[in-house]
Parts: C-alpha cells; sequence; structure tokens
C-alpha cells in the first residue's frame, strides 16, 4: 500500500470526480491520502469528501500562505485555533459549526498546509508569518506534525523556524525541490521529511539526484493533485492514482525496488501521521 501524503479531492478541478479518482487511487494501489486543508472557502468540501471515505481519507487543518490577505488573516487564523481548541487532545478530533461546516467530529492528523509563499509577491509577507509562527505554536501544543508550503521564502522561514527550535517540531517539506543543503538546514531547527511529488520525474529535474543523498527514512510521496502531474501525465489533472510513477522515479534515484520504496515510504507516513490502524476510531 502506497500513502499519498498531500492531495486536494476538494479541489474544483478535482471535486467533480472525487469519488471515481479516490477508487482509482484505491486500484492504483493507494490505501491511504492526507488531504491539506488551506482555508475555510475551501474547508467544508474537504470535510464532506473525508466523511464519506473514513480510514482512506484524512484532513489537515490549517491555514494556507496563498490565503493570507491584509483583511482577511485574523478572522481565518482565529477559525483555525478555534477548531483546534475545540478538539479533544487526545483524539485530535475537532467540532466545528463555522463558515458551513456541520458540527460534527472532525479528524485531522497535522497542522497544513502552512508556510509562506512570496511567489506572487511580498505585500503579505509580514501576516504570512505571523500566520505561520502562530501555526507552528499550535502544532507543538497539539503534538502533531506539520507540512509545509515554502516558494521563494526559504531565509524567512528558516529564521521563523530557528526562533521555533524550542518546539520540537516534526513534520515535511510539502512538494520539496531544494537542495540537500537546504534539507540539511531545515533539520538543524526540527525533525523534517520531505515530500516527493511529480516534479521527480521531470525531464532535468535535480531532484533525483539530491534524494541520492537524503536518507530514504525521510522521504514521504505525495502528488498534490490535481497539480503536478508526473510523466507521463504532465500537462494533465493529477490524480492520487499516479503516486506509482513518483515512486518509480524514487526507487530509481534511490537504487531500490518500486516494493522497497512502497514498503519504505509507507512506513514513514505513518511514523509521522497519526493514520495506522490504531487511529482509525479517532
Amino acid at each position: 500500500m502506497f500513502v499519498d501524503t498531500h492531495t486536494h479531492f476538494y479541489d474544483e478541478w478535482l471535486r467533480p470526480d472525487a469519488e471515481a479518482a479516490v477508487q482509482r487511487a484505491l486500484d492504483a494501489g493507494v490505501g491511504m491520502m492526507i488531504q491539506a486543508d488551506v482555508d475555510s472557502l475551501e474547508r467544508p468540501a474537504m470535510w464532506e469528501i473525508g466523511d464519506r471515505h473514513p480510514g482512506v481519507l484524512f484532513q489537515m487543518l490549517g491555514l494556507y500562505p496563498g490565503s493570507v490577505t491584509a483583511d482577511n488573516w485574523r478572522t481565518e487564523l482565529d477559525l483555525v485555533h478555534r477548531i483546534a481548541h475545540s478538539a479533544d487532545h487526545s483524539t485530535h478530533a475537532a467540532h466545528s459549526a463555522d463558515h458551513g461546516v456541520p458540527a460534527a467530529t472532525r479528524q485531522f492528523v497535522a497542522i497544513g498546509e502552512i508556510g509562506l509563499d512570496y511567489h506572487e509577491g511580498e505585500q503579505f509577507k509580514k501576516e504570512q508569518k505571523e500566520v505561520l509562527r502562530s501555526q507552528l505554536e499550535l502544532a507543538a501544543r497539539l503534538n502533531l506534525p506539520v507540512n509545509i508550503h515554502l516558494r521563494d521564502a526559504w531565509e524567512d522561514f528558516f529564521s521563523i523556524l530557528k526562533d521555533c527550535s524550542h518546539l520540537h517540531l516534526r513534520g515535511n517539506l510539502h512538494c520539496f525541490t531544494a537542495s540537500y543543503e537546504i534539507y540539511e538546514r531545515a533539520n538543524r531547527y526540527g525533525d523534517f521529511s520531505v515530500g516527493i511529488g511529480g516534479v521527480v520525474t521531470f525531464k532535468n529535474a535535480s531532484l533525483p539526484k539530491t534524494l541520492e543523498r537524503i536518507p530514504v527514512e525521510k522521504i514521504l510521496l505525495e502528488t498534490d493533485a490535481p497539480y503536478l502531474a508526473p510523466v507521463p501525465f504532465r500537462g494533465r489533472r493529477n490524480e492520487s492514482a499516479f503516486l506509482p510513477y513518483v515512486a518509480a522515479r524514487v526507487a530509481e534515484a534511490k537504487g531500490l525496488s518500486i516494493k522497497d520504496i512502497e514498503t519504505i515510504t509507507t512506513r514513514n507516513a505513518l511514523r509521522l501521521f497519526p493514520i495506522g490502524p490504531e487511529a482509525g476510531s479517532r
């Protein structure tokens, strides 16, 4: 069984076909999938789809940096905290009737996807940094891993991570395409794995060379569906069902069999996220 540690079945590009896409993933051997949260507008659909597939789909909770604006960040961040704080911290089950989310037991297995994104500009740089710091502290209080999204913001991220080193954070660097030195630097301040997706299959990608140096115990597989489809589907809508193509390229880079990568990365995911059989009732 493979685990897709980052996907978005609720995205408008994938949502109309979500049920069939989940089944295609299961047929491809992807037995567990974790949906990354982005904001209050998308969250109700994430919960709804997740509710239909207990033990298969798991959800994160968090405010995505690309959703942060000067006008909304306090309200959005407060909502994340209210959902989290209404949880039974021993089970991570949250209760909320906010923004169309029905009052019901909710499950979240990580704080994410959170981070910094300056790719489209630095207009909300200050707000993004405050939101990130607050959510890192939340993850530490809940003893949950973090799922980190970074674009064009590594130095600010490391500055915040260094300040938060006392939190003993653990998590993964989503859609990792950076250097081994970046991976190593992140691990000075916490315990971080790398999430590897379709980019690893792209022609001329430097990532396979980087993976040669990263311990296989620190590698997670992901799709970020419906985005960043691997070769031979590049340019098309991505799905969790395509995860074995990512695994095959990672296996090649590490000099291991696909079965080895399946076994090891699934073990890595179960170690980081509370999604194993023992977590099924959470």
